[in-house]
């Protein structure tokens, strides 16, 4: 059991340098394995589900320079040998990302039955099955595995998604680059992740149109370029360090190359009573003296957060509104689309002497403003739910633990170390 010891109370201010997004790192690097060119990735943060797939290239006989200092991962899968057989990672869920570059290599790939993930509630793999098919594969159940066969080029295709799933829309752009014709999607999932991937692919030579639109076009691509790729800031990322200021009463700025994508997020920080600042290339929270739930003109309705496929705030950044509903003024409903498992932690939260009230698998009311105490809470396996506990425990005077904190290490490398530098005392106990 990994546990974090968290001494809070303090404001927290100073200045932060983001990891790059764990949600548009693992796609790249599944997507490298259609290129026989050399591929240069930069800003890779060192988290465990890049390690995983560091150490499952290496088996597969690729050749890869991974420089932790520097933040580079440099990839030639041409030392592939055609013989390689594929048996995908078990205990992350973008190992099923890897299958169209394992069928356009070697024809096959297995994967076992249950792909692990956050505890986020059903995670259905039929989506992609369904994007496998349609590009000509096979697949069928040996055993505890689920094999992925395919002879030659699938034809192009147009599939209309029913969910805008973001790993079922990268499966299919990264399936059409591989397959023949021009394929296109409807329903596309279109979260900065998935455009990033886009953006990387366009760098290795891929023809995608209506990049960041619930309609995308794919050409078939029968040769990739070298590529030297640097990954942009984790917009959660910025807006959990921009939270972290607002729940502490502190001043923190972040850094943000991309603040266009920060709209409906700031308008989120003002539901109570935070302001953010974009300017030259970096975005500030200079928090209130009291966050305070703001009033609908409509007054008879409650303030909302409606977490949803992008545009809507990303399901992924909830838990942290969560927190500062805790410790807002005023009462707020939060409503999480995606997942019905996303809510049920609310309980640990009543351990801090927090008010809330889970209304049905997708709803939660938080009444806040009251005391908060130090308290030992446990963390279900979802990352951003573990910071949000982190986020509680900061604002409290005295020490508080989370157990079972170690999905922060999936998406964030330094976070802790980052928050150490902000003012919080906090560490890890294995």
């Amino acid at each position: 059991m990994t546990a974090l010891y968290v001494r809070g109370g303090q404001k927290l201010e100073g200045k932060i340098d983001p990891s790059a997004n764990k949600n548009a790192v693992l796609p790249v690097l599944c997507a490298t394995l259609l290129s026989e060119a050399p591929i240069m990735l930069r800003n890779v943060p060192d988290i465990t589900d890049v390690q995983r797939i560091h150490a499952f290239f290496t088996d597969l006989g690729s050749t890869i320079e991974w420089d932790h200092d520097a933040k580079t991962f440099a990839i030639d899968h041409s030392t592939i040998p055609s013989s390689a057989k594929a048996k995908l990672p078990q205990a992350m869920r973008a190992s099923i990302m890897m299958i169209p570059g394992l069928l356009a290599r070697l024809g096959e790939a297995r994967l076992e039955h249950e792909v692990k993930g956050c505890t986020l509630g059903a995670r259905e793999i039929d989506p992609h099955v369904q994007v496998f098919k349609a590009f000509g594969a096979e697949v069928s159940y040996e055993g505890k595995d689920i094999v992925f066969r395919k002879s030659g080029k699938g034809e192009g295709t147009r599939m209309w998604l029913e969910y805008a799933s973001v790993t079922t829309t990268e499966n299919f752009i990264i399936s059409a680059l591989a397959s023949s014709g021009t394929s296109q999607i409807v329903n596309a999932a279109c979260e900065p992740h998935v455009q990033e991937m886009c953006t990387f692919l366009e760098q290795m030579g891929a023809t995608i149109r209506g990049k960041g639109t619930s309609m995308v076009s794919v050409d078939g691509c029968d040769e990739f370029k070298p590529v030297d790729y640097t990954f942009v800031e984790d917009f959660h990322e910025i807006a959990t360090f921009l939270a972290l200021a607002a729940v502490t009463g502190g001043d923190i700025s972040v850094r943000n190359t991309q603040p266009e994508d920060f709209m409906l997020i700031d308008r989120t920080f003002e539901k109570f009573g935070a302001h953010v600042e974009h300017k030259d290339g970096w975005s500030r929270l200079n928090a209130p003296e009291e966050l305070v739930v703001q009033q609908n003109f409509t007054s008879h309705i409650t303030t909302k957060v409606e977490a949803a496929p992008w545009p809507y705030i990303p399901a992924d950044l909830l838990p942290i509104f969560i927190a500062l509903g805790v410790k807002a003024k005023g009462q707020t409903m939060f409503w999480n689309k995606v997942y019905e498992g996303g809510l049920t932690w609310h309980t640990e939260l009543s351990l801090f002497g927090a008010h809330t009230l889970l209304c049905d698998p997708h709803r939660l009311i938080t009444f806040g403003g009251d005391k908060l105490r130090p308290a030992t809470v446990t963390s279900p396996y979802i990352i951003r739910v573990a910071i949000a506990m982190l986020m509680v425990a900061s604002s409290i005077e005295g020490e508080s633990t989370i157990l079972d904190a170690d999905p922060i290490r999936r998406a964030h490398p330094n976070f802790t170390d980052n928050i150490d530098s902000l003012g919080v005392d906090v560490k890890w106990v294995d």
